[in-house]
């Protein structure tokens, strides 16, 4: 590629993003993202434990969930790893008759897909479509069956991950016969690698199948890459905050499900920007905006959050 194209990719890069920021902004991404962050407190443990139950089909439930347990205590503490736990746990426990089986099941699959189906509805103003009114009722069943294929699709994409850290430790061990001083640091880089490949991909899932829009994958994978990088800044950043400022001592008793909310919130804006970064890139290297047979475009000059 010639100095000149990296230029002008480099413009184009600069001018998408700035109009990011400032239609991001316009959409009152706080509020959208106490909504989310909101509904993922109900949404989370059934979340965690049908992904654990997919994983742990392969790998061994308990080792799944050590594994999602370690990784919920290095980012928010051992307190909320402890009450993540327990929640999941409690939604668990199911009575042994059929009917609250059955039940159970029920609820834990409305729980889990309750905030994607949330988030979809945000991405679908972003985009600046609706569902059409003929369809709406079909139209929410399907959504929900999507919700439920990604949330499967997460507990794939756990498994793989897995199973990938495992490969990349047990070489690892190998290796370090060899090159004893080196082996450290390409692990903690491939690890890095790996997680930024994983959760790049779970974005580009997002992006593409919630909202009804027609958006191509080249576009998709551009937004949920830089989605993934700046999860992975804030991730870091929150982590720090976590462990040096101690915000939990602040609110006593009901300091892990604050923390959880302000991850999620994090993560929601996070999420939003991404999907309003994929939407502004698709328009400037026309691909343009295009809404799915069950759905229909609406006036996107109005502000995205107060569309009646």
């Amino acid at each position: 590629m010639s100095p000149k194209k990296i230029k002008t990719l480099l413009i184009d890069f600069l001018d998408v993003l700035k109009k990011t920021a400032i239609r991001w902004d316009q959409a009152n991404p706080w509020r959208q993202s106490a909504i989310l962050a909101y509904y993922s407190i109900f949404s989370l443990p059934a979340l965690i434990l049908i992904m654990v139950m997919f994983a742990g089909y392969f790998l061994g439930e308990e080792s799944v969930s050590q594994q999602v347990n370690e990784q919920v205590e290095e980012l928010l503490g051992p307190e909320v790893a402890g009450m993540v736990e327990t929640m999941v746990q409690n939604v668990a426990e199911t009575g042994t008759s059929t009917t609250t089986f059955l039940i159970g099941i029920g609820f834990l699959i409305f729980g889990a897909t309750t905030i994607f189906y949330q988030l979809q509805m945000s991405l679908n103003l972003i985009w600046g479509v609706v569902p059409k009114p003929k369809k709406a009722f079909l139209k929410y069943l399907k959504d929900r069956l999507f919700s439920f294929g990604l949330i499967v699709s997460l507990g794939f994409l756990m498994l793989i991950s897995l199973l990938l850290n495992s490969i990349i430790s047990l070489l690892g061990d190998w290796m370090t016969n060899f090159w004893p001083n080196m082996i450290p640091s390409v692990l903690l880089l491939s690890n890095y690698a790996l997680n930024l490949i994983v959760i790049t991909t779970l974005f580009a899932l997002m992006f593409k199948i919630l909202p009804d829009a027609i958006i191509r994958w080249r576009s998709v994978w551009v937004g949920a890459f830089l989605t993934s990088l700046l999860f992975a800044l804030g991730q870091f950043g929150l982590s720090l905050y976590f462990k040096m400022a101690d915000p939990a001592s602040l609110y006593g008793a009901a300091a892990s499900i604050i923390l959880i909310l302000i991850w999620t919130s994090y993560v929601a804006m996070i999420i939003l920007f991404g999907a309003e970064f994929t939407k502004q890139w698709a328009i400037k290297f026309g691909h343009g905006i295009k809404a799915k047979d069950s759905a229909e475009l609406i006036d996107t000059t109005k502000d995205y959050f107060t569309l009646e």
